[in-house]
C-alpha cells in the first residue's frame, strides 16, 4: 500500500509551512512534486479569504473570499464564498497532474470548504486508490474520517519542527524504495 501522510492540528500551527517545508527538500532531492498548496489571504491583519497554488506550474487561484468582497462566482459558506471554479480549475488539474506525472502528491489542504467541490472529492479518492505518496492536510474536523487510511501527525507548536523531521523522512524512504 502506498504511503499516506496526513497533517492536522489547530489553525496557525504551522501546517502548510511543514508541507511546503517537506515539498522543497523533496524537490531538491531531484522528486517531482505535484498538487496544490492552499494559503490565507490577509488584509490589515485580518483573513479575508485563501488562494490556492499548483505547485507544479505554480498557477494561483481564489478558493474563497470574504462574502460581498469578490466578483467571482461561488457557492456560500460561512462568512466566505467558495469559488469552486477556481478551486477546480487550479486544485484539481493539479492534483490530476500529478496523479500523472509526480512521484509525491501534495494536497494542502483536505477540509470542509474544499468539499464544495465535487470533482475536488473525486480527485481526492483518485489520489487515495493511486500507488503514489501522498502528503496531505487534513482539517481537524475531518481527521477522524482519514485517520484509517494512513498515518495521522497532529501538529502542534511545540512538536512541529520534530515533525517535519519525521514526516520527511517517511516519505525520501519510500520515495528511494
Amino acid at each position: 500500500m502506498a504511503l499516506r501522510v496526513f497533517v492536522t492540528g489547530p489553525a496557525g500551527v504551522g501546517k502548510t509551512t511543514l508541507v511546503e517545508r517537506v515539498a522543497k527538500e523533496v524537490d531538491r532531492w531531484g522528486y517531482l512534486v505535484g498538487g496544490m498548496i492552499t494559503k490565507e489571504v490577509r488584509r490589515n491583519g485580518r483573513r479575508v479569504g485563501f488562494r490556492i497554488k499548483a505547485l507544479d506550474t505554480g498557477e494561483e487561484g481564489t478558493l474563497a473570499s470574504l462574502r460581498g468582497t469578490s466578483h467571482l462566482p461561488g457557492v456560500p459558506f460561512g462568512r466566505y464564498i467558495i469559488h469552486v471554479d477556481e478551486l477546480e480549475r487550479v486544485g484539481v488539474s493539479a492534483i490530476r497532474r500529478a496523479l500523472v506525472e509526480a512521484d509525491l502528491i501534495v494536497i494542502d489542504e483536505i477540509g470542509p470548504m474544499e468539499y464544495k467541490s465535487d470533482e475536488f472529492v473525486k480527485a481526492v479518492g483518485e489520489v487515495l486508490k493511486s500507488e503514489k505518496p501522498l502528503l496531505a492536510v487534513v482539517h481537524r474536523k475531518m481527521a477522524d474520517r482519514f485517520r484509517p487510511l494512513g498515518k495521522t501527525h497532529v501538529l502542534s507548536v511545540e512538536n512541529r519542527n520534530r515533525e517535519f523531521g519525521v514526516i520527511l523522512d517517511e516519505i525520501m524512504k519510500e520515495l528511494k524504495s
